[in-house]
């Protein structure tokens, strides 16, 4: 990845930091951006110390559709092109309030589908006319079946990694890799303090996984790699042996 140029969206999310790091670590320029400016200017003045890297950075709310293409072209303009684009971005909302307040849950499924779908729209023409590159968009094992526990985050997760799947078929004949990756439950800020959760992994040891993956050509990474067969099994259940559970 030396020299090369990567977009990162969502770059305060404790996987997109430690992805990030990755990237630096093997001389890659930075593009990081997320809803949090401040934040976001700290996390790419780190990088760029420790690493000795160029790492720019800039605000992005995923739900201002009509700032998309405008924020897309000023990156590519600002880094003389990209060479990949990471969406890391989403959040776990409360399923409580999104069963009863349906702006909480359009909320949900707009920073988890709608907003990463558009950016990604600009992100997949300019990479096509440039006949190369790499689209890593992070889902989650949560899309794979709905569940009661977390069915308004899961059907936007669900979505997205559809989006990501029909992305990856257009664009697979002019040199664009997409990758999806759905991860596990993760020790972050997002899952602190929730109840069910097993199997935690660390983010930074996810966020090793999906840069090895980035240049293997895997098309779908369930990361740690047993959610794969976890999520098999869950789907594998009849839905009247499945209703009667509480997942």
């Amino acid at each position: 990845m030396k020299d090369k140029s990567v977009l990162i969206l969502g770059a305060t999310s404790a996987v997109a930091r430690s992805l990030a790091a990755c990237f630096a670590r093997e001389g890659a320029r930075l593009y990081l951006a997320g809803r949090d400016a401040f934040e976001v200017e700290r996390v790419a003045a780190d990088l760029s110390v420790r690493f000795g890297v160029e790492a720019r950075w800039g605000r992005f709310e995923a739900t201002e559709y009509g700032a998309h293409q405008q924020f897309f072209d000023e990156v590519v303009g600002s880094m003389g092109g990209l060479d990949a684009v990471v969406s890391a971005m989403g959040e776990l909302g409360d399923q409580g309030l999104a069963e009863a307040d349906f702006n909480h849950a359009r909320a949900i499924m707009e920073s988890n589908y709608n907003g990463p779908a558009s950016i990604l729209t600009y992100a997949a023409g300019y990479l096509e006319k440039r006949g190369g590159g790499l689209i890593i968009g992070i889902s989650s094992v949560a899309g794979d079946r709905g569940r009661r526990s977390n069915y308004v985050y899961g059907s936007a997760k669900g979505a997205f990694s559809l989006f990501l799947q029909g992305l990856r078929n257009r664009l697979s004949a002019c040199g664009v890799k997409v990758m999806t990756v759905k991860p596990g439950f993760m020790d972050t800020k997002m899952t602190f303090g929730r109840t069910g959760m097993f199997l935690v992994a660390k983010p930074e040891d996810v966020a090793e996984t999906i840069f090895k993956a980035a240049g293997s050509g895997v098309d779908v990474l369930y990361v740690p790699w047993f959610w794969r067969w976890i999520m098999l099994i869950i789907k594998l259940i009849p839905e009247p042996v499945f209703k009667r559970m509480k997942l």
